[in-house]
């Protein structure tokens, strides 16, 4: 026990010290400011839907997925069967089946201990940088350091403001529209992603199949928009890269 500990210890010192580290730190940073506000919210949340501080500790740091938890705490509150909950939970969070599959590629040769951590601490944005910086589906070495800076940075930015929503939830009002502040603030990290043909298909596709999946139950809107939204993109991506091959295919039929 004690040598697979000190392992650990020295891995972990080995990503930490490793630059890209640091960058994938610096990347997040970005978007801290959203997710803080956003774990801000979701804290006063939890406590004022009726949990109780040890409880909502606890499911902020077991859980660790906003639009879960938010999903969720109305149903709590109600006093849902608890199938439900989970059954709400479980399709809120089905995003990551499909994001998973697109990690695989890159720490598929991970034990499994250290791609059970992986998941847990992987996120959304997280995902977005991550493939906007490596593109190719291929393990390259500073890859999982920069996850883990990306990924504890992340984590963070929104552990640290949800426990402070939780204990001054009685200080904090939720008419301050703290998650809209947040929701902004994503925006503006995702227009800065806007910058070729697939990612505009992919968001405009995405944007119009949540309104129009909006009346789902269960937040499954998010799982259709999700869907769409890689198959558009990924449909946009081939077709545009078989237009720019079609210039040399011609050049070379007339040669």
């Amino acid at each position: 026990m004690t040598d697979m500990v000190l392992t650990l210890g020295q891995r972990a010192k080995s990503i930490v010290r490793d630059p890209f580290f640091w960058v994938g730190s610096k990347e997040m940073g970005g978007t801290a400011l959203g997710i803080a506000a956003w774990g801000l919210v979701t804290g006063v949340a939890m406590v004022k839907s009726g949990l109780s501080v040890p409880l909502a500790l606890l499911m902020g740091l077991t859980v660790y997925a906003g639009s879960a938890q938010l999903a969720v705490l109305p149903l709590m509150a109600v006093g849902a069967p608890l199938w439900v909950v989970w059954f709400t939970a479980i399709c809120v969070n089905l995003r990551f089946v499909i994001l998973s599959s697109m990690w695989r590629s890159y720490f598929a040769n991970l034990s499994l201990r250290h791609r059970l951590a992986v998941a847990y601490f992987s996120g959304d944005v997280i995902f977005v940088n991550f493939m906007r910086r490596y593109p190719e589906a291929r393990p390259q070495p500073e890859q999982l350091p920069y996850f883990w800076g990306a990924a504890l940075t992340n984590w963070l930015a929104w552990q640290i403001p949800s426990t402070l929503g939780i204990f001054l939830a009685d200080q904090i009002p939720l008419s301050w529209g703290l998650g809209f502040a947040g929701v902004l603030a994503l925006l503006g990290v995702l227009l800065s992603m806007l910058k070729d043909r697939a990612t505009w298909v992919a968001s405009i596709v995405a944007c119009t199949a949540a309104v129009a999946a909006f009346a789902l139950p269960l937040k499954l809107n998010i799982l259709v928009a999700i869907a769409a939204a890689v198959a558009a993109g990924l449909t946009a991506e081939q077709l545009q890269k078989h237009a720019s091959r079609l210039p040399a295919v011609k050049n070379e039929e007339e040669r």
